[in-house]
């Protein structure tokens, strides 16, 4: 049985039975049928399913968004941005999703020579709690244009929210079993990883898990996109508009009370602005108020479980014993972490070598550009990285440099419907959005006519 309890007042919301032998057995039976009819259907056909699911997204919104709230902890606006976020992946992969598929001719002097995008089965989808419902949209709204069928384990402590995804493409028109929330454990995924009709896996989570999976994966020869772990840099140079570098610091480090892969963590700062990039992000994070995620004019709620909040503050206090000065909070209260910023890290510290999934923000010095590129890309991840200058023709030729999937100057790190999201090393392999994403859920086709 799980649980889920609300992380601010500990209240049990509901329990969920797990699925019985026969129970599972019976969804994989439905996935595989449900993928014979569904693989033979129109663009069309599928891009209204999606655009009306975009639209109960938008109609629901409220309702959707509290239970993102109760169920996991974030504030109530960044619940609605995130329901909006997930309406717009919908119209995007029901307005594009025909142009990126269309076959793709290659010259070689035969009758015809072409690259097709066709489906590949039932894709299975193990996703984490942080984003609810975007992490799953972000996923689901291609693997449906590319006409696969798809089998969610979404994480145990926002179920309530899987089942609101469930409903939602269902009153949308989407034939039963083509996506389905199963309720399973630990030891049943191999089962369904193992089943003929999953060709394959897609799991946004940490490295251990990311790990285990694949594992499975290769064992059963199944395709496999891992998103796993980040610890981003977010780097400052001398020439950068230290004002607005702190501005949106503090926004990416403590957005969703800091629980995102692309959060920055590491704030890797050249040695000369130091000082007044630090004075600048203590004042902007003090100003943060946390408290009930469904007040008005909270900035912060709780993290989302108490074990959580209990690492991030076993990290802290191993930090500060490695040397780290802690500038501005640290306290916990249950799941409620106060928004914490720890200068003179070194890249031996814990919280420099270690994820941090919590507001915690880490300050390390540089002593030139180079070496802020250098500890950028001393990590064991690399999923995405910030980097402030204002020199724009520099900018693009250091950030060939750093290894990451991403790298956003001047802005914001973020994933966007557009472009390709994925990292390198341990941060996971496979790309998913844009293009590229959705022909990862493809079986890649050539077909020569001499």
């Amino acid at each position: 049985m799980f649980k889920t309890i609300n992380p601010y007042t500990q209240e049990l919301l509901a329990e969920y039975p797990i699925l019985s032998q026969k129970e599972l057995d019976a969804k994989l039976s439905l996935s595989s049928k449900a993928f014979q009819f569904w693989k033979n259907t129109t663009f069309e056909y599928r891009a209204d399913i999606l655009k009306r699911a975009a639209q109960i997204l938008l109609r629901d919104k409220e309702k959707f968004a509290l239970t993102i709230t109760l169920e996991m902890g974030k504030i109530l606006s960044e619940s609605r941005a995130e329901i909006e976020k997930s309406a717009g992946n919908c119209e995007f992969y029901a307005n594009n999703a025909e142009q990126f598929l269309q076959d793709t001719p290659v010259e070689m002097g035969l009758y015809k020579s072409v690259i097709t995008y066709q489906p590949i089965g039932a894709v299975f989808a193990i996703m984490p709690w942080n984003y609810p419902f975007w992490q799953v949209i972000r996923y689901i709204a291609p693997c449906l244009m590319a006409r696969n069928v798809s089998l969610l384990k979404h994480a145990p402590n926002v179920l309530g929210c899987a089942k609101h995804l469930e409903d939602i493409f269902l009153e949308a028109g989407l034939p039963e079993g083509v996506f389905q929330a199963i309720t399973i454990d630990i030891p049943q995924v191999e089962q369904v990883i193992a089943n003929d009709v999953v060709q394959l896996i897609t799991l946004t989570g940490s490295e251990a898990a990311g790990s285990a999976v694949a594992a499975l994966a290769g064992k059963h020869i199944k395709k496999s996109v891992m998103e796993l772990g980040g610890s981003d840099g977010f780097i400052v140079l001398n020439d950068a508009d230290l004002e607005r570098a702190a501005t949106v610091a503090t926004q990416s480090r403590m957005m969703n009370a800091g629980q995102a892969c692309i959060c920055a963590k590491r704030f890797i700062v050249v040695e000369d602005v130091a000082n007044d990039f630090l004075d600048k992000f203590s004042q902007k994070i003090s100003k943060l108020k946390q408290g009930n995620p469904l007040e008005e004019g909270i900035n912060m709620g709780p993290l989302a479980r108490i074990d959580l909040a209990n690492n991030l503050s076993h990290q802290l206090q191993k930090s500060i014993s490695q040397g780290g000065i802690l500038k501005l909070g640290g306290n916990q209260d249950q799941c409620n972490f106060q928004p914490t910023l720890l200068d003179g890290i070194s890249a031996d510290n814990i919280v420099f070598q270690q994820e941090t999934f919590g507001p915690l923000a880490t300050v390390i010095r540089a002593k030139n550009e180079q070496h802020a590129i250098e500890l950028a890309n001393n990590h064991r991840y690399g999923l995405a990285c910030a980097l402030w200058t204002k020199d724009l023709e520099k900018a693009s030729h250091l950030a060939r440099q750093i290894d990451s999937g991403n790298v956003f100057v001047n802005s914001l790190v973020r994933s966007d419907s557009r472009l390709p999201f994925g990292g390198v090393k341990k941060s996971g392999y496979g790309r998913e959005l844009g293009e590229l994403g959705i022909k990862e859920l493809c079986n890649i086709k050539s077909i020569v006519i001499e």
